[in-house]
C-alpha cells in the first residue's frame, strides 16, 4: 500500500528553549507549504536531563550555574540571548517564572496524545507551560489540566502517569536518536532522507520541506505498471 503522507520526525525535549523556537519556525514554514495536509509530523522524545530532580525553589539561572558550571553573569547572558532569540519568532519566554522540571511525565503525555491525533497540540501546550506560563510539567495536577485542555481525558492521563505504558516508547525514541547520531535537539528528520539540526530559520525549513516532499512525491506518485490488455469498460461506459 502506497503511503499517502511524508513523515517528518522531530526529536525534542520540553525543557529545551531552542526546541520551542525551532518548532515555531518549522510550524511557520509548514503553514506556508501548499501540500501540508500530506505531511505527518511525529514528535520523538529526547531527554536533556533524565536524572533531574524537580525543585521548584531553584531559579533557572541558578540551575544553569549549577548544571553548566556557569558564573551568574554567564547564566544571565545565556538567558538574555535565548529570550531575545525567542522574541524574534514571536515567543515571549519568562525565565523568572520557569520551573526547571524533569520532563519524563510530559513525554508520556505526548505519546499518549499521539494515539488520539493530538500529539502536536500536546507538545505545543507543554512548551508554552514550561517557558511562558511557568507551570511545573512534572506535577500530576498540572499535567492533567494541560492534557484535558488539548482533549485528553482525566482518566487516560491518570492511567498513563500511574502505569507508564508509554515509558518504553520514550526509551525507544532515545535509543533511536543515538543510532542516528543525534547529539542535540531539536533534530528534524524528513522522510528519513534529510535532517536539520537546531532551531533553523523559517526559510531553511521551507527549503528542506520543498526538496524532501518533491522527491517523496515523485517516488510515490509515478508508479509504472506492465499492463496485460484484456476486454474492459472505460470511464465513458464503452465496453469492448
Amino acid at each position: 500500500m502506497t503511503p499517502n503522507t511524508m513523515k517528518v520526525e522531530i526529536w525534542s525535549d520540553i525543557m529545551c528553549p531552542f526546541c520551542y523556537i525551532g518548532k515555531r519556525n518549522f510550524d511557520k514554514a509548514l503553514e506556508q507549504f501548499s501540500h501540508r495536509d500530506r505531511i505527518e509530523v511525529i514528535w520523538k522524545s529526547f531527554s536533556l536531563a533524565p536524572d533531574l530532580k524537580t525543585d521548584a525553589s531553584i531559579h533557572s539561572k541558578q540551575y544553569l550555574q549549577d548544571r553548566k558550571g556557569m558564573s551568574a553573569e554567564q547564566a544571565q547572558n545565556a538567558i538574555d540571548h535565548v529570550t531575545d532569540y525567542a522574541k524574534a519568532t514571536g515567543l515571549d519566554f519568562d525565565y523568572d517564572k520557569v520551573i526547571v522540571a524533569n520532563t519524563h511525565k510530559g513525554h508520556q503525555l505526548i505519546h499518549l496524545a499521539g494515539q488520539q491525533g493530538l500529539q502536536d497540540a500536546m507538545k505545543e501546550r507543554l512548551l508554552k507551560a514550561y517557558f511562558i506560563d511557568g507551570l511545573n510539567v512534572d506535577d500530576t495536577n498540572v499535567l492533567v489540566q494541560l492534557g484535558v485542555e488539548v482533549g485528553l481525558t482525566e482518566e487516560a492521563i491518570h492511567t498513563e502517569l500511574r502505569e507508564e505504558n508509554f515509558a518504553a516508547f520514550i526509551e525507544q525514541d532515545i535509543a533511536e536518536a543515538q543510532q542516528l547520531g543525534v547529539s542535540g535537539v531539536p533534530f528534524f528528520v524528513f522522510d528519513r532522507k534529510y535532517a536539520v539540526s537546531g532551531a533553523q530559520p523559517e526559510e531553511q525549513f521551507s527549503e528542506v520541506i520543498d526538496k524532501a516532499y518533491s522527491e517523496w512525491h515523485a517516488k510515490h506518485n509515478s508508479l509504472e505498471f506492465e499492463v496485460m490488455q484484456g476486454q474492459s469498460c472505460d470511464a465513458d461506459g464503452n465496453c469492448d
